[in-house]
């Protein structure tokens, strides 16, 4: 149960804005306070949004097309949240995604920035654009993600001194609820939310 209660929320604002992410024992947590509603994503109410009274009277339903998992108590079975509405908060954060070697992987969308192949995680390296031994420094805008052949090729010289570009300028990237999540724990019904389709979005008169 406790991997269960780890697993990400999808957390939305009052507007139903993407604001971060939770785990489930937060989110159970600021519905237990009142503080936020879960949205039901399955079923012909979807959409709907429910406090910790209903959630649990919808946790017994016994609902043939629900896919989620449930956790235990000895009083209650809970179905595991997937998105959660906040019942006040109506801003968005302004973070700063932190730096990290795999932080720096996901913004590179896991792409050698010389080779421009992808890889796995194991065969990949970072990179210091400027040398170290020249000054370069470990941050968002000398660092890149590359191959071990491309980062050995390079070694402690410039792209430009051994006949290297690189596809992009590195810059810091921009926070969003999903950068950092591991692409297996993504919920696909968050992407109404993260990536919603413009096409079915109507706009107000």
């Amino acid at each position: 149960m406790e991997a269960l209660l780890q697993c990400p929320v999808l957390v939305l604002n009052r507007l139903w804005q993407p604001v971060h992410t939770c785990s489930v024992r937060r989110a159970l947590k600021l519905l237990c306070l009142g503080h936020a509603q879960v949205v039901q994503t399955e079923g012909e109410a979807r959409y709907q949004t429910h406090d910790m009274r209903s959630w649990v009277e919808y946790s017994q339903v016994d609902d043939p097309g629900a896919t989620g998992e449930v956790i235990h108590s000895v009083k209650v079975t809970l179905r595991i949240p997937k998105i959660i509405v906040l019942a006040l908060y109506d801003r968005l954060p302004r973070k700063e995604v932190k730096f990290t070697r795999q932080n720096v992987f996901l913004r590179d969308k896991h792409t050698c920035q010389y080779c421009t192949r992808v890889f796995s995680e194991r065969d990949l390296n970072l990179d210091h654009v400027l040398p170290r031994d020249r000054g370069g420094k470990t941050t968002w805008e000398n660092i890149v993600t590359s191959c071990i052949p491309c980062n050995s090729r390079k070694a402690n010289r410039l792209p430009g001194e051994v006949g290297m570009t690189l596809i992009a300028e590195p810059r810091a990237p921009k926070w969003r609820p999903m950068f950092g999540l591991q692409r297996h724990a993504s919920e696909k019904v968050w992407q109404e939310f993260i990536s919603p389709d413009r096409r079915k979005v109507k706009m107000g008169a």
